[in-house]
């Protein structure tokens, strides 16, 4: 289906040139038979697009002109993902106006009139169907994560106000959603070095003229570097539970945990804590056996201890 999206596009924006291209010559350009041709002029105009064609000698595929907007170029799977990922983001914040979350919520109702008219039915469909939980989560501004793109990409300095209390010049290099909040990884300069900010406690944002050469990331990637600074003050654990991997992810959903597939239903879980309390919440709901292979004597010893306290217990 991919390569079916890419030739309708690459037909899409030969004949969005304005021109009238005959048959074998564009069929010729696209690389493809005249009857794959046919095939995604037919694709086209399934999905609205008013290609005008004309048979015989001197024949020709053109794309006349039109008042409305053109709908997007998906496929049934696009489409039904855009709409849940819409409906996803649109479950996450307080719809704080501005906000990414409240954006969504408005997009969320409206994406149907730029879909295929064949595909129009199936979204009011999955929409009529749908409800989604509401996630706890910081408002971020949705112009304002579009502002740090733009610096970002012409590699331009911002400033902003930062909790509401200290102004920072920065050169801006990756934004970063983990664990339902955004983050902006930046060198600051008032400081020389790299930090990272929280995008919801960014007020006062403006892009300035002075540009910035791109610095080598700190760590192999924005999202290892704000691992690192999250578990700054955490402890590696590292343990086996004898439960296939997909049911550990499910108990650990609330936590940033790395996970490998041993096989014969086993999965090795490596994660940062500083409570050994908040693994045993976690495993009790799992209910698995599983094996500490890797822990501070701290956590040891509080597991133990309780251990041994509910054995008293019972």
């Amino acid at each position: 289906m991919a390569d079916v999206t890419q030739r309708v596009l690459a037909l899409l924006t030969t004949l969005q040139s304005g021109r009238s291209f005959g048959g074998d010559e564009l069929a010729a350009r696209l690389g493809v038979s005249p009857r794959t041709l046919r095939r995604d002029v037919d694709r086209l105009r399934g999905y609205g697009y008013p290609v005008e064609a004309q048979p015989g000698p001197g024949g020709y595929y053109r794309l006349t002109a039109g008042n409305a907007m053109p709908p997007l170029v998906l496929d049934d799977d696009e489409a039904i993902a855009t709409l849940l990922g819409l409906a996803t983001l649109a479950a996450t914040g307080s719809a704080t106006e501005g906000s990414v979350d409240e954006a969504a919520t408005r997009a969320y109702g409206k994406v149907d009139q730029y879909l295929p008219r064949r595909l129009r039915h199936r979204a009011a469909h999955l929409r009529a169907s749908l409800e989604t939980s509401t996630s706890i989560a910081p408002s971020t501004s949705a112009e304002d994560l579009a502002t740090l793109a733009e610096a970002i990409q012409r590699r331009l300095q911002v400033t902003f106000d930062y909790a509401g209390r200290t102004a920072r010049r920065v050169e801006p290099h990756r934004q970063v959603l983990h664990l339902q909040r955004w983050y902006l990884l930046a060198w600051d300069t008032g400081r020389a070095d790299w930090r990272v900010f929280r995008a919801d406690r960014i007020s006062g944002l403006r892009i300035s003229t002075t540009g910035f050469t791109p610095r080598p990331l700190p760590a192999g990637s924005a999202v290892d570097y704000l691992r690192q600074g999250l578990n700054r003050d955490r402890e590696r654990v590292v343990l086996t539970v004898a439960a296939p991997i997909q049911a550990v992810a499910d108990a650990l959903r609330h936590q940033d945990a790395e996970l490998t597939d041993l096989g014969d239903g086993r999965t090795e879980v490596v994660l940062r804590l500083d409570a050994w309390q908040w693994l045993l919440l976690s495993l009790a709901f799992l209910d698995a056996d599983f094996t500490l292979d890797e822990a501070p004597a701290a956590f040891r010893a509080g597991c133990r201890a309780f251990g041994e306290r509910l054995l008293r217990a019972l």
